[in-house]
């Protein structure tokens, strides 16, 4: 049975004008993206993760622009949308974003409860009159797990913690009833007790929604709890795809290798942590080869003249290096990762 694809994106290409020259951010993207799904997106900053999804709701700066591919939701090619009334719909209706820093998100001189508002009668035409609106703004605090909603309702957002912030902005994105909700690093900012609520909230209201997740992050160890499927981009590029476990325990791309080695809890005691030596490639350039082969230990003279296709493991595995071109030699993977699999085998998933 084919899945039902929400949103797909065909060869995107994004570049920013900056001091006279063009940065190449987004470089040639596909992805399909399955309806009620939860997608991770990884990698470090830089990547490209938050400026690919910005594409989804026309956010892009002034000085960035599309210079190729095509965005289809719903029979509409998004790239083709120029004009702010016609994005207007589709903002927060159709695909909403939270991001990473709450306060920049929310209004200091409004309520808490009014800024709810606002979302509900803007995307919620059904819901008539003032008792009406309020009520579903309640309901909307509940879900989120604020407690007191009748007292949080007349507050301002000073007056919340920075996880109750996030937690209204999330109502706020509710309350516009979004088919896609992008979570652009949303715990970030929070410290881990807080991080672990969060994310489990996001993922009971994916369900009781029934929407479509994609999870912006740097941190592997956030994706496990979270995805069902991992995106992991480098460099402007999606270098590999696949299941969460996948890419967890059969990783092929040596830069999916690099993010997982350096994982804290992967490490030995007393030993080293892990680094990605090196520092990602300057966009301004034009990028000969495979973008990772300067860092890449196992860089064969091949990712150095010609970017790698990307190459089939599974059916949902696909990974962007030459390293699974039937003529390279074999490479293994590093020890960590070889261990994280044989605890794997021991424990089970």
């Amino acid at each position: 049975m084919e899945k039902d694809i929400i949103l797909s994106v065909k060869d995107l290409h994004v570049k920013f004008t900056l001091r006279g020259q063009e940065l190449h951010a987004i470089r040639g993207v596909s992805l399909d993206l399955y309806r009620g799904e939860c997608l991770a997106l990884v990698g470090e900053s830089g990547s490209g993760k938050s400026v690919f999804c910005k594409n989804f709701m026309g956010l892009l700066d002034a000085n960035g622009f599309i210079s190729g591919g095509e965005i289809l939701y719903n029979g509409m090619d998004l790239t083709k949308l120029k004009k702010p009334l016609e994005w207007r719909a589709l903002r927060g209706g159709e695909i909403a974003m939270i991001m990473q820093d709450p306060m920049a998100s929310l209004n200091p001189l409004k309520t808490v409860g009014e800024q709810i508002a606002e979302a509900v009668r803007l995307h919620q035409k059904d819901v008539a009159g003032r008792s009406a609106v309020r009520e579903k703004v309640l309901g909307y605090l509940r879900d989120v797990g604020i407690g007191e909603p009748e007292r949080r309702y007349k507050q301002y957002p000073h007056e919340f913690s920075g996880g109750m912030r996030q937690r209204v902005v999330i109502a706020t994105a509710l309350a516009c009833s979004p088919k896609i909700l992008i979570c652009d690093e949303p715990t970030t900012a929070l410290d881990v007790t807080i991080q672990a609520q969060i994310i489990r909230l996001l993922l009971d209201l994916k369900e009781k929604y029934g929407l479509t997740v994609i999870f912006i992050t740097h941190d592997l160890g956030v994706v496990a709890n979270v995805a069902e499927r991992v995106a992991v981009m480098y460099a402007g590029q999606i270098v590999e795809l696949g299941m969460a476990e996948e890419i967890f325990y059969d990783p092929r791309h040596p830069y999916t290798w690099a993010l997982l080695s350096s994982l804290p809890q992967l490490g030995e005691r007393g030993e080293e942590l892990a680094t990605i030596r090196g520092t990602p490639p300057n966009l301004f350039k034009e990028i000969r080869g495979d973008a990772f082969a300067p860092r890449n230990p196992q860089a064969l003279k091949i990712d150095f003249v010609m970017e790698p296709p990307f190459f089939r493991v599974s059916d949902t595995h696909y990974a962007k290096t030459w390293l699974l071109d039937p003529r390279a030699p074999e490479v293994a993977p590093p020890a960590v990762l070889a261990a994280l699999r044989s605890r794997r085998e021991v424990n089970g998933p």
